[in-house]
């Protein structure tokens, strides 16, 4: 099992940017792949990227167009999300995810508590 905590959420302008942090603990060995999703107040939680968690590659919804990027630091086991050109409608609670070994291919066992992001002038 891995624990996520995710941080780095805010207020920021239309147009600006913040960088989300996921710790990551426990048998960090283990992960697969990690993600990031969202979800906005009446919506359903949607994908926003994800990165295999050993070969680095990362996909990405379309609605980020180039605007945002997932990474990992391997010393802290961190995953980040560094978002740009914020829009109003970026606004939700962004969680990060984990999928291990023993989970189905579209699954993800771990998930973190969420971190605020308000894109508002």
């Amino acid at each position: 099992q891995v624990q996520l905590v995710e941080s780095g959420g805010g207020l920021v302008q239309p147009g600006g940017s913040l960088k989300l942090s996921c710790a990551v603990s426990g048998s960090t060995s283990d992960i697969v792949r990690m993600g990031w999703y969202r979800q906005a107040p009446g919506k359903d939680r949607e994908f926003v990227a994800t990165l295999h968690w050993k070969r680095r590659s990362a996909n990405y919804a379309e609605f980020v167009q180039g605007r945002f990027t997932i990474t990992r630091d391997d010393d802290k086991s961190t995953l980040f999300l560094q978002m740009g050109s914020l829009r109003p409608e970026d606004t939700a609670v962004y969680y990060c995810a984990a999928r291990l070994p023993s989970d189905a291919p579209t699954d993800w066992s771990s998930w973190g508590q969420g971190t605020q992001v308000t894109v508002s002038s």
